[in-house]
């Protein structure tokens, strides 16, 4: 039985982004992401017209995706720390939870970016991000939480990498350190720890 066309398309995205974060755009086989969605290459190839193009789909499928997530978090309904430590909680979170996102950035910036430098849609995405930070940047220096000067880009690029580099090099860690960075409570203390540093170097 053949799926209903929006069905089909986020299936077909899924198993994209799946398929693209192990093997990469060079890699990854249109055939198989077309099996792994039970559809056909056809009907793919109907919707995105190449690899390359259902590539930068998925692309910008995940990063749609998070920014949607980060808008219901609702940051400006809290006090301006609650807020910061909220977006942090969930970036860290959304990695924990997402492998694909950090092995499809992962490709990425190995080619040069193209596909997301390339993209008006990842950078739309963006934009309110990076607003939604400076306004809670904003909130907290009013009410005497935190220190001015903050760059909220620069924040945001500090925030991710903190979690970014525990979730996409665990297993050298995990070796280097002899600690299981697997294990749930590993997760959750260093989960502790992200909050409370960058939250420690937002304070007056």
């Amino acid at each position: 039985m053949s799926l209903p066309k929006p069905a089909a398309q986020s299936a077909i995205l899924s198993a994209a982004r799946t398929e693209f974060a192990q093997k990469g755009l060079a890699g990854a086989r249109v055939a198989e992401i077309a099996e792994r969605a039970g559809v056909n290459k056809q009907l793919l190839y109907y919707y995105f017209g190449s690899k390359d193009q259902l590539y930068r789909a998925a692309l910008e499928d995940v990063y749609a995706e998070i920014r949607a997530m980060e808008r219901k978090l609702e940051l400006d309904q809290s006090p301006p720390e609650e807020a910061m430590a909220a977006l942090v909680g969930f970036s860290f979170d959304y990695l924990a939870q997402h492998p694909d996102f950090i092995g499809l950035l992962n490709h990425e910036n190995a080619h040069g970016a193209q596909h997301v430098r390339t993209s008006p849609a990842i950078r739309r995405t963006n934009s309110p991000l990076v607003e939604l930070i400076a306004s809670t940047l904003r909130r907290g220096v009013r009410a005497g939480v935190f220190r001015k000067g903050i760059d909220p880009i620069e924040l945001y690029i500090s925030v991710a990498g903190m979690s970014y580099f525990f979730f996409s090099n665990r297993l050298t860690l995990a070796s280097i350190f002899d600690r299981d960075l697997a294990r749930p409570e590993a997760i959750d203390s260093y989960r502790r720890h992200v909050i409370a540093t960058a939250l420690a170097g937002l304070r007056r």
